[in-house]
């Protein structure tokens, strides 16, 4: 059943938040769950693998939240056209938006042509669905997260995300705020990898990321919830 948001403060913040089941052992009951709390809450998306898109799109017609998948996921290093074809599968089965991770090694080889090829190709096959670009930031200097910013917009992306949440490491504030200073305050930048808590979620969009991507949505919810109520206090609202 769906819940209606307590206040048009939480709708906000639920609105910020991708919901997201990347596990590889995700079973189709998980995803029926995950899928149950997006519509719940009010959340933007729901975030899950490939295998699991179908199922996800079909739960979610008609409601709210979107449903959106990853490409090249969690490496980055397919063939780029390997990636277009994922892609465009993705939204012949329903995503709305597509998640893909940047060629690590080619942006740290010195080829940002192929990296921004790589990405257009993936952008060109989404056919307009908005495309966000893993940089996976935990494995780049703060000069390779900066060329890899500018080839995202480039190449026509909608948005850059901090991580995979796959890798040694998640999201920053100096990331994200490195992320937003250099692609502008009209491009999308998406926070994910280790944001459990209200207060992880709040610095992020003080830090300039427009969309947190975690699999604690709903913890974060109830935690704003009882902050509001408790002690009036709405700290994601500073943004």
């Amino acid at each position: 059943m769906r819940r209606t948001p307590p206040s048009p403060e939480l709708a906000a913040l639920a609105a910020c938040i991708d919901h997201t089941l990347l596990a590889p052992d995700a079973t189709d009951a998980a995803i029926e769950a995950l899928c149950a709390e997006a519509v719940a809450h009010g959340f933007k998306a729901v975030c899950v693998n490939p295998w699991h898109l179908p199922r996800a799109a079909a739960r979610l017609r008609g409601e709210l939240p979107l449903a959106i998948t990853v490409c090249g996921f969690p490496l980055g290093a397919s063939h780029s056209a390997v990636k277009a074809r994922e892609a465009a599968l993705a939204v012949e089965q329903g995503a709305a938006e597509v998640d893909m991770v940047l060629n690590l090694g080619a942006l740290k080889s010195g080829r940002a042509d192929l990296a921004r090829d790589d990405v257009a190709g993936v952008v060109r096959a989404c056919a307009g669905a908005p495309v966000k670009v893993i940089l996976e930031t935990c494995l780049l200097d703060d000069a390779q997260k900066e060329l890899a910013c500018r080839l995202a917009v480039e190449a026509g992306a909608a948005f850059v995300k901090t991580s995979t949440g796959f890798s040694s490491a998640g999201a920053t504030l100096a990331d994200v705020a490195l992320m937003r200073r250099v692609v502008g305050p009209n491009f999308g930048v998406k926070a994910s990898g280790g944001i459990r808590t209200l207060d992880d979620c709040a610095s992020m969009l003080r830090a300039g990321a427009d969309r947190i991507g975690t699999s604690s949505g709903a913890a974060i919810l109830a935690q704003a919830a009882q902050l509001a109520a408790t002690q009036g206090e709405r700290p994601w609202q500073t943004v």
